[in-house]
């Protein structure tokens, strides 16, 4: 199930955050398109987190750019889906100001539950998906009720439908959570190049400040529909 679209809060507006942090993501990709390929796996073990290096205390500054890159045109599609769909809700609940640091918290918290789960991986790890699952854990908890519009693909074609916000993003935490359960004993603590464990710490962190503004959130009008 791709997310297409959700029950908007009334009267926001575009998220101008959201939109300049799907910008920032897809300039710094097109950046990374035109390397070759041994440019580009320099790029992402100067620029991405690797565990290894973290616990010596060396490339602390990776903690903050790796959230900016990704490995490849998929990676990034859909990141930035979930980060168009979900974040204008989170910003228009938080604000501005406090809307980016959450991002950047998120995207700590993700890495900092990865590097715990694989401490000696030399592995660089990339991508916005850490931060946007902090988004995924603030609004299953501020918007549990939100229809979220949703492609469904099958052999038959595709079609539309709607669910809630708790039906699909915790779909989605139970599948992250699995695969990273299954991804233990793996020397990468990764499974098919995928930080799960990044995604569960960056959700979990959502979560615990998903409640804390909990009570702004049921003040905000939603859209009827998605």
């Amino acid at each position: 199930m791709i997310p297409v679209g959700d029950t908007e809060v009334r009267g926001s507006g575009p998220g101008i955050l959201t939109i300049a942090l799907i910008v920032i993501n897809v300039i710094v990709f097109l950046f990374e398109a035109m390397m070759s390929t041994p440019e580009l796996e320099n790029f992402f073990r100067t620029y991405g987190v690797v565990p290894a290096q973290i616990m010596q205390g060396s490339g602390l500054i990776t903690l903050f750019t790796h959230m900016f890159l990704h490995g490849g045109w998929m990676h990034l599609i859909s990141n930035m889906v979930f980060l168009w769909v979900f974040g204008d809700n989170i910003e228009a609940v938080l604000g501005k100001v406090m809307y980016l640091a959450f991002y950047i918290a998120g995207g700590l918290a993700a890495a900092a539950l990865q590097i715990l789960i694989d401490p000696a991986s030399t592995i660089p790890s990339v991508g916005a998906s850490g931060a946007i699952a902090a988004i995924l854990g603030a609004y299953i908890v501020m918007f549990p009720r939100s229809q979220v519009k949703v492609m469904v693909m099958s052999r038959v074609g595709m079609g539309m439908t709607r669910v809630t916000a708790l039906v699909f993003l915790g779909i989605w935490f139970v599948t992250q959570l699995f695969s990273g359960v299954a991804s233990l004993g793996v020397p990468t603590a990764q499974t098919g190049g995928i930080a799960f464990w990044a995604h569960i710490g960056g959700f979990l962190f959502g979560l615990v400040v998903g409640f804390l503004f909990r009570g702004r959130a049921g003040r905000l009008p939603l859209t009827e529909s998605a």
